[in-house]
């Protein structure tokens, strides 16, 4: 991944934060059949492993889990955070010298690591409990949906059809592109107009990155 050098983000509390936030990773990895993508939840374990593990779960029916070498293999997840159009419109120096061009403003966290599967049904029923609870609470639901809600016999057979993941993690790099090469009051005033248009989050990220 390209990254400018001022848009280098180092911060493991912040490289933490938008994985935890934004759980749907992008998983890359690299088969028999070539180059493959599946999009996943993930669960961040920050204190398994130097740099954390992600686990997560798929389909027993995918053939990524039955692909990766028995010894493992190198992976690279990818998780996106708020993202939003930059118009020059924003910037309150733009009558001053019409010097600025539209961009585009993101937050990215690419995690590299080996992926190794856990085809063990203890493994996936707690992973699929604690992911459950996790974002029934943040869907804010007045009676939070659990397993036990269903009958035993079809939450066993659900998980028999899932195998487990995990991604011990050997490298985070982070890239917060949020105007930190604009003058302040241009960075400012972008944030200003992306809350305009609804993308609260975007613009969060922007007032926070000066």
């Amino acid at each position: 991944m390209y990254i400018p050098t001022h848009f280098e983000d180092h911060r493991p509390g912040e490289l933490q934060r938008v994985m935890r936030e934004h759980p749907l990773g992008t998983l890359i990895t690299h088969g028999p059949h070539g180059l493959d993508a599946n999009h996943i939840p993930f669960e961040l374990a920050e204190d398994a492993g130097p740099q954390g593990t992600l686990r997560a779960h798929v389909a027993r029916a995918n053939p990524v889990w039955r692909e990766v070498p028995a010894e493992g293999a190198d992976v690279l997840v990818v998780f996106q955070a708020s993202d939003a159009y930059i118009s020059p419109n924003w910037y309150p120096s733009k009558p001053e010298h019409h010097r600025h061009v539209p961009t585009w403003n993101y937050q990215v966290v690419h995690a590299h690591g080996r992926l190794r599967v856990v085809d063990d049904e203890r493994f996936v029923r707690g992973l699929v409990a604690r992911l459950t609870r996790e974002h029934e609470q943040r869907s804010q639901q007045a009676q939070p949906w659990k397993m036990g809600d269903s009958a035993p016999e079809f939450i066993t057979g659900m998980l028999q059809a899932i195998v487990g993941i995990e991604v011990e993690i050997t490298r985070l790099v982070g890239k917060s592109k949020l105007g930190q090469n604009r003058e302040e009051r241009d960075r400012l005033g972008a944030a200003a107009g992306v809350e305009a248009l609804g993308n609260a989050p975007a613009a969060e990220a922007m007032r926070r990155a000066g």
